[in-house]
């Protein structure tokens, strides 16, 4: 059994093909600018849209703990009695409140993978493990791992590379291909960033490159935080000096999860960031591919079929 809090059929951006993406819960890092706020604690959480609350109260008739307050516009409130039970989500006829986070076991999760194998092998897809940090439930990771080789379908990793060098290593040997997110190679920077240090980070970088698997490092770019030249060139030179040749995946910051942590009544840090200029990411780009390094920028081939570096 693992606690999944989201699973997307039909992902064209979570590895090769046309693929489905189980999103475990759980992470060990507390990233800025994190798109799935949603998924870093074990436990469910509730997300409520203001926008489709018809203010009916169902919701606040079923909740056992009295947590549920209506206020004078929006959605519902809670107070610090929800125990997170999801009685208000089954309430709701208009999905106005959502429980993200439920325990699936190994079979329930193939189940829903299995239905496009016929997608997968004319694409080349399979099936991408993210989060949260997948790494952060190793048995259940591993275990779906296992179950997605038995049945042919091809498997990626989506992760930050934070976990102890035994986890990285069992969940590595069973994945077809690594998506390893590099976002700060500085240790202080990086920790200010994201939470933690990084040389465990860089330590399973290494070792998954070392141990001969496939693996595509990606550069989330985050203006103002790590697009600057000294960490470009930091990261370029970083991915070059590795045992293996691999290619880097820019993919520029778009801010597309900002309403979740109005959702879930978060704040949101630098709000008002804005995606980095294509300008600018082509810059960055140009800079990693003098590192000898294959670049694409979220997916796509750089530079464009009809143009040249020189052109961008």
């Amino acid at each position: 059994m693992g606690i999944v809090f989201d699973l997307k059929r039909f992902a064209i951006h979570d590895g090769p093909g046309l693929r489905t993406t189980v999103f475990l819960k759980g992470c060990p890092c507390a990233c800025r600018f994190c798109h799935n706020p949603e998924g870093r604690g074990r436990e469910p959480v509730i997300l409520r849209r203001g926008e489709r609350c018809t203010r009916c109260g169902a919701c606040v008739g079923v909740c056992p703990t009295g947590a549920l307050s209506l206020p004078a516009r929006g959605a519902p409130v809670a107070d610090a009695r929800c125990i997170g039970c999801g009685a208000c989500a089954e309430a709701c006829v208009f999905d106005a409140t959502e429980v993200a986070g439920r325990q699936m076991s190994v079979a329930e999760v193939m189940e829903v993978v299995s239905r496009d194998i016929v997608f997968y092998d004319e694409s080349g897809g399979g099936a991408t493990f993210s989060g949260g940090e997948p790494l952060c439930q190793p048995e259940f990771l591993c275990a779906l791992l296992e179950a997605c080789r038995e049945r042919g379908i091809h498997t990626a990793v989506d992760t930050s590379g934070y976990a102890d060098a035994e986890t990285f290593a069992r969940a590595s040997r069973r994945a077809d291909l690594m998506l390893f997110d590099i976002k700060v190679v500085d240790a202080a920077r990086h920790e200010a960033f994201a939470g933690v240090r990084n040389e465990t980070i860089l330590a399973n970088l290494r070792q998954r490159s070392a141990g001969g698997g496939a693996m595509l490092v990606r550069l989330p770019l985050f203006p103002g935080v790590n697009d600057d030249e000294e960490n470009v060139k930091a990261t370029g030179a970083l991915v070059a000096s590795l045992p293996r040749r691999h290619g880097v995946d820019i993919l520029p910051y778009h801010g597309l999860g900002v309403h979740k942590y109005e959702r879930l009544g978060l704040p949101y840090s630098d709000a008002g960031l804005a995606p980095p200029a294509a300008e600018h990411v082509a810059e960055v780009a140009r800079a990693l591919a003098g590192f000898g390094l294959e670049v694409s920028i979220r997916g796509d081939a750089w530079p464009p079929a009809d143009e040249s570096p020189d052109a961008l």
